[in-house]
């Protein structure tokens, strides 16, 4: 029974054991998806790690926070990103147990007959298990491999919800401190044609379509003024802030500018990684699968229980003592089931992936292209508010201001003016918004975990009663 032991022993030496640690499991996340956060993630399991996270993220909340620098602080103070971390790294744990053969198990019997007393011991191996042993391994390292791969994208589905939360918070504050700008105008407005009207210089529809326009603006400031808090309260829950921290986060006045040119699709595809994680998440199922039928296969048959045996017997009446050893093997016969219901479902399982495979082979490349157009699109009509529509409404606000200032129209043309200018100003903002969602996107994508590409634009033509005079 020893030379058995020590031979199991030494064919599980020899095979090695699929194993995982969390250090790795971080490490290939940070190297699977560095360029795409630009930072690096890390377990915090100590009370010294926490604090050094939360210095991290003090200092990251002292100014106010780039979209950059947004991703930085989720990195280091989102709770659930760390959760992501530990259960990512309990999954490769589950996956590395797979590759292990079940302990064996020891057994011990003591019989008294009369005078004699005899004890049993029983050493027991799953002698399939041992011999199948590699191919648990190769299995185990396919199922490690998934769960890393599910692991990155996770992070990077994460990340990018806090860019784009990020992109929705600060253009919500931009809006917000435009729809301000608008009511105090437009308060002014109708006080203007109040006075007006009491003074006999504006007719009762004129003064109503002021009013009107006072209304219409005191509705859009509260709801941007609730837009603009639940943008907040939104990138709050994806940083994982808590109540002081909160407090403590202030965001830039208005978006960034936009880059002076797009990108170009060529760079676009050079840019996507060649091994997206999408494609490889897909190609390991397929190979785990594979693996695993070859492995059920095997054991869908039959099941080998190998058992080294030492029984000692002691006559206390002569006075003698007398040892047996040996061994057997227990075989599990196929006689009710062959299996044939459990290879039917490998056999499923591995088709299933082959043709997963290529759906999502098929799927990336439209998916990308239509991120692309997305931000394509989103771009230029961004750029067409900035080089265009903003500017030619600003042209004719200064030329009206000039003509009333010349007494060449009325207050009337003048207060319809800034009416018209509401909805250019209103939709420029909403098409950098746009176009920063979209470029999130397309990063997101690049890397091969897609996410919306959808281009909503308001438009920017002013309603009947803001059109007509």
């Amino acid at each position: 029974m020893k030379s058995l032991a020590l031979s199991a022993l030494g064919l599980a030496v020899l095979t090695g054991c699929a194993s995982v640690t969390l250090d790795q499991n971080i490490s290939r996340v940070n190297d699977e998806a560095g360029n795409f956060t630009q930072g690096q993630l890390a377990l915090a399991r100590t009370p010294q790690e926490r604090e050094q996270h939360a210095q991290a993220a003090e200092s990251l909340l002292a100014h106010p926070l780039t979209q950059k620098d947004a991703v930085q602080l989720a990195l280091v103070n989102s709770p659930a990103l760390q959760a992501m971390l530990a259960s990512g790294w309990a999954e490769s744990a589950d996956a590395a147990r797979l590759g292990r053969i079940a302990n064996p198990i020891f057994s011990f019997e003591r019989m008294v007959a009369g005078g004699e007393l005899e004890l049993e011991r029983a050493l027991s191996f799953g002698l399939l298990d041992l011999l199948t042993l590699p191919a648990r391994h190769g299995v185990a390292t396919r199922r490690i491999e998934q769960s890393q791969l599910r692991l990155t994208g996770e992070v990077v589905d994460q990340v990018t919800r806090v860019r784009q939360a990020w992109v929705r918070a600060v253009a919500a504050r931009q809006t917000l401190q435009y729809a301000q700008r608008v009511y105090e105008s437009a308060q002014a407005g109708a006080e203007l044609a109040q006075r007006m009207q009491a003074a006999g210089n504006f007719n009762r529809i004129t003064r109503a379509r002021e009013q009107a326009f006072y209304a219409d603006a005191a509705v859009r400031l509260s709801t941007a003024s609730h837009q603009a808090t639940a943008s907040r309260e939104e990138l709050v829950r994806l940083l994982g802030l808590d109540e002081a921290q909160a407090q403590a986060l202030k965001l830039p006045e208005r978006l960034p500018d936009l880059p002076k040119q797009p990108m170009e699709p060529q760079a676009m595809a050079s840019q996507a990684s060649k091994g997206r994680l999408d494609i490889r998440l897909a190609q390991a199922n397929l190979d785990g699968a594979a693996k695993a039928q070859g492995l059920d296969i095997v054991t869908s048959f039959t099941d080998i229980e190998l058992t080294g045996r030492r029984n000692t017997t002691f006559d206390n009446a002569e006075g003698t003592r007398s040892t047996a050893r040996g061994w057997e093997i227990s075989v599990r016969l196929p006689v009710f089931d062959w299996g044939g219901m459990q290879r039917d479902a490998m056999n499923g399982r591995t088709l299933a992936a082959v043709n997963q495979l290529e759906d999502t082979v098929r799927i990336a490349g439209s998916n990308l292209r239509e991120s692309y157009s997305a931000y394509r699109t989103a771009y230029d009509l961004a750029r067409h508010y900035r080089d265009e529509v903003v500017p030619l409404r600003k042209v004719i606000s200064e030329e009206n201001q000039l003509r009333y200032n010349g007494m060449l129209i009325s207050v009337f043309e003048l207060l319809a003016d800034a009416r018209e200018q509401v909805g250019a100003v209103s939709a420029a903002i909403d098409a950098e918004q746009q176009f920063w969602l979209a470029d999130a996107a397309i990063q997101a994508a690049m890397i091969g975990r897609p996410a919306n590409a959808s281009v909503s634009m308001t438009s920017s033509a002013p309603s009947n009663s803001e059109a007509s005079h």
